[in-house]
């Protein structure tokens, strides 16, 4: 363990890191982390954002992945998760009042961190919640970043019976009723789900190199969403899913969705990229939700299309 970051064998910390907290909104401190990659030509930096109680260490093998493309990674861990700040009474679960709050982080996170001290030019890979802010923050990126590549952006869950619109509308009411902070979904931190019954991914060795990192360092894990966070994420999602929004979306992004995902909707958000101008759609038959930590012949499918999409300039030696 570094005085940042934590490690577990299998998942050590990669070469030339570097991180620390910054304050934002509310007094929260926001972990972030910064990884160097030592390949030439120098082809810029990827802002990775994580999704839904996930956290920096979770993606060091993919930092490496990315570093070794000649990329430096930028990454956080979103107000509520990770190695940042809880709300003082809601510190086990999924809870946010409103997705701004996150596009907000992410645009001091630019400020503070990626505009004075990553090289560009920039590039956007999020996963999950992390994409569906990622989107919701796009119009402001316009002039920041050159391409975004979202995997199963959250949209809806899948194979809900209930419309977005309606889910939104549950979430709503219970909130009014002033029962926000109670779980939504999931339940609280505890023994994880034996291999065979869960919905991320199809790697053994992966899920189990997860399971380890949560169980040595509990502190990074939290429980299921809130029904607050659901309210908010439903929220972000019909702000995004407007037609003067995606009209404002200039920046090229690549979607990527998950053949088996069984957490969020492929259904929706093919329907989603269809409808964007700037969007393009790429489904990993056989996938489940979490991509960037399946079985090798998924991410390989991934990387193959991340390297076509996300192009080094190397104007940035």
């Amino acid at each position: 363990m570094t005085e940042i970051f934590h490690e577990i064998a299998g998942n050590e910390v990669p070469d030339r890191a570097s991180g620390g907290f910054l304050t934002a909104a509310g007094g929260m401190k926001l972990r972030y982390g910064r990884f160097e990659t030592d390949v030439r030509p120098h082809n810029g930096t990827v802002i990775l954002l994580n999704g839904r109680n996930e956290c920096i260490e979770k993606y060091f093998e993919t930092v490496g992945d990315l570093t070794r493309r000649g990329f430096d990674v930028a990454t956080m861990d979103w107000r509520g998760q990770g190695g940042s700040d809880r709300l003082r009474r809601m510190a086990g679960r999924g809870h946010v009042r409103s997705f701004d709050e996150y596009a907000l982080d992410l645009e001091q996170f630019f400020q503070e961190i990626v505009l004075p001290d990553c090289k560009a030019p920039f590039y956007i890979l999020a996963h999950s919640a992390g994409a569906l802010v990622a989107l919701l923050a796009a119009p402001a990126l316009a002039n920041r970043v050159r391409r975004m590549v979202l995997l199963a952006p959250f949209l809806t869950y899948a194979g809900s019976t209930l419309s977005p619109q309606s889910i939104r509308r549950v979430a709503k009411l219970l909130t009014w009723l002033y029962l926000g902070r109670m779980y939504g979904l999931g339940r609280p931190r505890g023994t994880p789900l034996p291999f065979e019954r869960n919905i991320l991914t199809s790697d053994p060795v992966r899920y189990e190199r997860n399971v380890r990192l949560y169980e040595t360092f509990p502190q990074l894990a939290t429980g299921g969403p809130t029904v607050a966070w659901i309210k908010a994420a439903f929220e972000a999602v019909r702000t995004i899913s407007d037609p003067a929004f995606m009209a404002a979306v200039k920046v090229p992004i690549l979607f990527v969705a998950a053949g088996f995902d069984q957490v969020v909707s492929t259904r929706a958000i093919d329907a989603y990229a269809r409808r964007m101008r700037a969007g393009s759609l790429l489904t990993i038959d056989g996938a489940q939700h979490e991509i960037l930590q399946e079985a090798d012949r998924f991410r390989e499918q991934f990387f193959a299309a991340f390297d076509a999409f996300v192009p080094g300039s190397g104007e940035y030696v």
